[in-house]
């Protein structure tokens, strides 16, 4: 019998191979795949001390201030989800990749690509639901721009925000400063995001409803910083998951992290739908979740101010940085074994912010 090489031409593969000539889905997922687009094709293109830090917001100086100035854009389908919009997920994103570096938001600017064909009522309850959140994030939206695509090249509405805010005097929050020691935070529940849109996409549901946790996380981090200016380090774990967000710190600061998976909290809901799916929830979106980094000194008074405040009201220590095993995560399981979390490769849930 002869042998016949099957026609590949038609595949897809969820994880493609990481030298793919081409742009797949997993590039913008926030992974392995991001990692690599970002270090070996934008970094040497653009240069720069500040853009090589890679954190969620650049910290510049302008005069005696320090600011801290942020860029995302967001391709999110649906448009609208239980518990939010691309609009506030527009504001809420972009405020907390500023407030990550401990940043009073105070700025925004936002642009608009409209696809020929969308209804207006859609544009104008995606932009009210925008201004609404910036209010309720005590941002101003100061400057915008639209532009039209043609009818079956776009997807509705896509948006752009930019922010810039302000950095107190004495706030030092970079991923490089995680320490051997540090205690590991999370602020709440996570994958609720990644889940809600997957239900309303997919038409699923896991015996509740599963609602957006999108929310604007200033306030947090300053009720934070109000305890103590040294934190070290603070993520919000969006695409990736917490899983992606806690590799970034491990491997900019070369620190190890135990995470105890058992601490980790996860809602019912979000756990059901998972198992269901075969999703970690480590690797599932979250937007209005952080991960904090903390001396352990203070990590007891920290994670007390957090829970006092409406958006840390889960807060919870799931972990801590050890001098073993530099720049890799693992997990205790509730098992009593040990497993490596380790960055994903390319895209579990595409299209969710």
């Amino acid at each position: 019998m002869t042998d016949i090489a099957p026609d590949t031409t038609g595949w897809s593969c969820p994880a493609p191979l990481r030298d793919h000539p081409v742009v797949v889905m997993g590039h913008g997922g926030g992974g392995a795949l991001s990692a690599e687009l970002t270090r070996h094709l934008f970094l040497p293109a653009y240069g720069g001390e500040t853009l090589d830090a890679l954190m969620d917001s650049a910290a510049v100086e302008l005069g005696s201030s320090r600011l801290a100035f942020s860029t995302d854009s967001y391709v999110v389908r649906p448009l609208f989800f239980p518990g939010g919009g691309i609009g506030d997920l527009a504001v809420n994103g972009t405020v907390n990749d500023l407030a990550m570096s401990g940043a009073v938001p105070r700025y925004l600017s936002c642009a608009f690509i409209l696809e020929e064909g969308t209804e207006l009522s859609t544009v104008g309850r995606v932009a009210r639901a925008l201004g609404a959140a910036a209010r309720a994030a005590d941002v101003t939206v100061v400057t915008g721009d639209t532009k039209v695509v043609d009818s079956g090249h776009g997807d509705g509405v896509y948006v752009t925000t930019a922010g810039i805010g302000l950095i107190p005097r004495g706030v030092d929050i970079r991923p490089q400063r995680a320490l051997p020691g540090d205690v590991v935070i999370v602020s709440g529940p996570i994958g609720q995001h990644g889940i809600a849109i997957l239900s309303v996409r997919e038409g699923l549901t896991f015996g509740t409803e599963v609602r957006s946790d999108t929310a604007p996380l200033s306030g947090l981090v300053q009720a934070m910083l109000a305890v103590t200016p040294d934190i070290h380090a603070l993520r919000d774990p969006t695409r990736g998951g917490l899983a992606a967000a806690v590799n970034e710190i491990a491997t900019a600061s070369e620190v190890g992290v135990v995470l105890d998976e058992g601490a980790v909290p996860v809602p019912d809901a979000v756990a059901t739908a998972c198992a269901l799916l075969g999703l970690d929830p480590m690797y599932v979106a979250n937007e209005g979740r952080l991960v904090a980094f903390v001396p352990r000194s203070h990590a007891e008074a920290v994670l007390e101010a957090m829970r006092a405040h409406p958006a840390g009201g889960g807060a919870a220590v799931i972990g801590e940085c050890v001098v073993d095993h530099p720049a890799v995560v693992v997990a205790r399981t509730v098992l009593g074994g040990t497993r490596i979390v380790d960055l994903p490769l390319g895209e579990q849930l595409p299209r969710i912010c």
